[in-house]
């Protein structure tokens, strides 16, 4: 698949995502609807439609049940437990991610304030609303804060970094196990503040605010895991 391809490929599987997750059109469970009609409505080729519920399934978003169609994920068939040799062996892949993100995600941010368009910016905010309200109701928020990282990607229009979202994908979902793990309440009241202050700056356009606080929040992240910041 060519990279313009790829690129509107994840551009409708943020779409499907936002369906499920803020317009609420489908909810765990709910089946998609036929490849036809759905290509239809999304106003996309079949090839790209499948491409992006490929990207959803390979998150544990979508389920791809042969013969049956396509379903929303019940939330609990991706909870899973994880003993501690696997904790271990996630705590290293972590840091190297966590690096990684604190190399790409605030120059992102930036570029998300100065480039996203009015409705990007809106979801951005709709999405960290969102993951706020289910920290705050002590829910798993994996899905939504996936959803809100990939949103300032997206509206920073940079097709280079939206590549690597796959790893930054792999850093939360490890990042969340690890703050479930621990006495953590710490950590995630640090995620809820880092964010709100993170969406006020792009809110306000405020390129090197939004900069500053994703700088912050990841490096608080690092800290707060334990992780040597050397």
């Amino acid at each position: 698949m060519k990279d313009t391809e790829k690129n509107l490929a994840q551009q409708v599987a943020d779409t499907i995502l936002s369906y499920i997750t803020i317009e609420k059109k489908f909810v765990p469970g709910d089946k998609l609807p036929n490849e036809n009609e759905f290509s239809a409505q999304l106003q996309v080729s079949r090839a790209t439609l499948r491409e992006a519920i490929r990207i959803l399934a390979s998150h544990n978003v979508l389920e791809i049940k042969r013969g049956k169609g396509t379903f929303v994920v019940e939330r609990s068939d991706y909870e899973h437990p994880i003993d501690f040799n696997e904790l271990s062996k996630t705590q290293l892949d972590v840091q190297a991610l966590y690096e990684m993100r604190l190399m790409v995600e605030p120059q992102t941010a930036y570029y998300a304030a100065k480039r996203g368009t009015e409705q990007e910016i809106k979801r951005i905010l709709e999405y960290g609303k969102q993951e706020e309200e289910l920290i705050l109701q002590g829910k798993d928020r994996t899905q939504i804060e996936q959803a809100f990282h990939q949103a300032i990607t997206v509206a920073a229009h940079n097709s280079f970094v939206e590549r690597l979202m796959p790893m930054i994908y792999q850093a939360i979902d490890s990042g969340v196990l690890l703050s479930n793990q621990a006495d953590s309440k710490g950590i995630i009241q640090d995620t809820v503040n880092d964010h709100r202050l993170i969406m006020e700056f792009i809110a306000q356009r405020n390129g090197h605010g939004a900069k500053t606080a994703m700088e912050l929040h990841i490096l608080r992240a690092i800290k707060g895991f334990g992780f040597s910041e050397d």
